[in-house]
């Protein structure tokens, strides 16, 4: 007999977490340095004003 699986309550995830695990998988494949790329992460881009996460 089978019995039901609660679904666990997520945290949602913030949008520094996002950027940094971004940043640094980026840095692995490109040996770029991961402090770069969550500088550039952070900087606004106007061209993608109305994406949202999450």
């Amino acid at each position: 007999m089978k019995t039901p699986h609660k679904k666990a309550s997520r945290k949602p995830v913030s949008r520094e977490a996002i950027i940094r695990a971004v940043a640094t998988s980026t840095a692995v494949e490109t040996g770029e340095s991961s402090k770069a790329i969550e500088a550039r992460l952070r900087k606004p881009n106007p061209r993608l004003k109305s994406l949202r996460l999450g």
